[in-house]
């Protein structure tokens, strides 16, 4: 029998994350002979949980929430609910403040807006209006063009204009998701959690300051039956769960396969070579789930672009911050003072914590802008082995901090080893201001891990980008990077394209549908179209 690497494939798949595992399944399920291949001796991207700290305590080093994962069409599809389990807490947001009192916002619509009520009447009686739109948007409009090739801006437009519910979603798109929750509530506590809920790492204004929001992503504010979930016992149980699916469907994996050049041939992708000096023929695609740069910069070269290929590239935008993460493992899981206002804050998925004020979330803000470290500490955080007990030993919790960071901080002369001990502290110390209970002796090990730490792992996250672009008006929806490249049988699959990075699967998706139709491939799913679920809003004639 021949090696792996010694055959001829359909399709090749460089990288395999979750993008390189959905798309390969899909299609070694249709019966495409689909080899991926991956520069690390493991799999699954961003999906990596680890002992580091502790045996026994797991931790999620990056992707750690996950948005709506077990609805997805992929995981319906592929029938991952036999190999992977997700929790969906009662409670997914939670925010303390230095004055004892704390809000929650949860999946029951009456206990949430009785939580918001009690900061402000008024914005209670706001979230009340919109959450049935919110509702309604999400499940008939975000939801399928989060898992559809985008509609060009024109026709998607045209088709939105046509209902109501459509129209109220696309001027909603065309305002600043910051001006609008500045417009819409009154109380600052509400105004920062509702940003904080919107927002990709919550506590960050850089995702709510874009002037459009094509996404619609001001949405999440109010829609409270989509949200995110904890993959029980770590984030690489999916990728493990994607691996063994990927492995049953026929597909072939090899690791520790570096992709040096993907071969170009009379103008046609034909194939990759390795550092090694081997090389792997695909008859029918090769697909990058990698960033756009070294994609096309330094497994191709700029000398078979073409002039507007590189234009696109050096146009293209990266995030402009990265991420100081730290990690715990504990004796008991933070306690909150003031879980005695509100006892659901100590459970909640996602904390937000140190912000009290939008000025004190703006400050941090401009100093990540000018490249300082920030000196207002404020963070995202959860309570991960209290929702999820296998993620620690018996009695024992975990959990994590994330605080936005610019790539290289001024440290004002500090090492780099003595200024991640000293953040570290710092965070710990304004936990404690939080938590009582978030003391040294209650720490059983903590470890640091910064851009620095994560750049060197997954080198496709450029320049500290966990997200391999940036999430503007300008690279999303009908301006993302675009899954069909001007290469012929080169087609991209991974987070510069639609929906964009962290773990949503999406563009995995639609890229196997894609390319099935491009090869002539009948499809054994039926994968979601954008044109079909708003042609049926206008048919319906659905009101917001």
């Amino acid at each position: 029998m021949s090696k792996p690497l010694e055959r001829n494939y359909g399709g090749i798949i460089i990288g395999a994350g979750h993008h390189g595992l959905i798309l390969g399944s899909y299609l070694a399920k249709a019966g495409l002979k689909i080899l991926v291949v991956e520069r690390r001796l493991t799999y699954g991207g961003g999906l990596a949980t680890q002992e580091v700290t502790e045996p026994g305590f797991y931790h999620n080093l990056h992707s750690i929430n996950h948005f709506h994962i077990s609805e997805t069409p992929w995981f319906k599809d592929l029938s991952l609910d036999g190999k992977v389990t997700y929790i969906t807490p009662r409670h997914e947001f939670g925010q303390a403040h230095r004055d004892g009192t704390a809000l929650v916002l949860g999946r029951d619509l009456d206990e949430t807006l009785a939580n918001v009520a009690r900061f402000s009447r008024r914005d209670a009686k706001t979230f009340r209006e919109w959450n049935p739109r919110a509702e309604a948007i999400t499940a008939r409009i975000l939801l399928p063009e989060r898992f559809s090739e985008p509609l060009p801006q024109r026709e998607r437009e045209d088709l939105l204009s046509r209902t109501a519910i459509g129209r109220d979603f696309l001027a909603t798109t065309r305002r600043q998701p910051l001006d609008l929750v500045e417009e819409l509530f009154e109380n600052e506590h509400v105004r920062l959690l509702m940003l904080f809920k919107i927002s990709l790492f919550g506590t960050w204004l850089t995702d709510t300051l874009s002037k459009t929001s094509p996404m619609g992503s001001v949405i999440r504010a109010f829609d409270l039956q989509t949200g995110y979930q904890l993959c029980q016992g770590g984030s690489f149980n999916l990728a493990h769960g994607l691996m063994e699916t990927f492995l049953a469907s026929g597909g072939t994996l090899v690791l520790q396969a570096h992709v040096e050049r993907i071969l170009i041939e009379g103008g046609r992708a034909s194939g990759i070579a390795l550092a090694d000096g081997r090389s792997v023929r695909a008859n029918a695609f090769v697909a990058s789930t990698i960033d756009v740069h070294q994609t096309f910069e330094a497994m191709i070269g700029r000398s078979q672009l073409s002039e507007e290929l590189c234009r696109k590239l050096d146009g293209f935008q990266y995030t402009p911050w990265t991420l100081f993460g730290l990690h715990l493992a504990l004796h008991e899981s933070p306690r909150f003072r003031a879980a005695r206002f509100e006892p659901n804050i100590d459970r909640a998925l996602k904390w937000s914590i140190g912000a009290d004020t939008m000025e004190e979330l703006a400050s941090a803000h401009r100093d990540v802008q000018a490249g300082r470290v920030p000196t207002m500490v404020q963070f995202g955080a959860g309570p991960l082995s209290l929702i999820d007990p296998t993620q620690a030993p018996a009695g024992k919790h975990t959990t994590y901090a994330w605080h936005v960071m610019p790539l290289d901080p001024d440290l004002g002369g500090r090492s780099e080893q003595d200024f991640r001990a000293e953040f570290a502290d710092a965070i710990i110390e304004t936990w404690a201001r939080y938590c009582p209970n978030m003391t040294a002796r209650n720490i059983i090990g903590r470890h640091v891990y910064t851009a620095r730490d994560y750049t060197r792992e997954l080198i496709n996250m450029r320049d500290g980008d966990i997200f391999m672009g940036a999430f503007n008006a300008e690279q999303v929806m009908y301006n993302h990077f675009g899954y069909r490249t001007p290469i012929a049988n080169l087609y991209m699959a991974g987070s510069p394209c639609h929906p964009g990075g962290a773990i949503s699967g999406g563009a995995g998706y639609i890229a196997a549908g894609l390319i099935a139709r491009d090869l002539g491939i009948k499809a054994w799913w039926q994968p979601w179209e954008a044109r079909r679920a708003l042609e049926a809003l206008a048919e319906e004639g659905v009101s917001a």
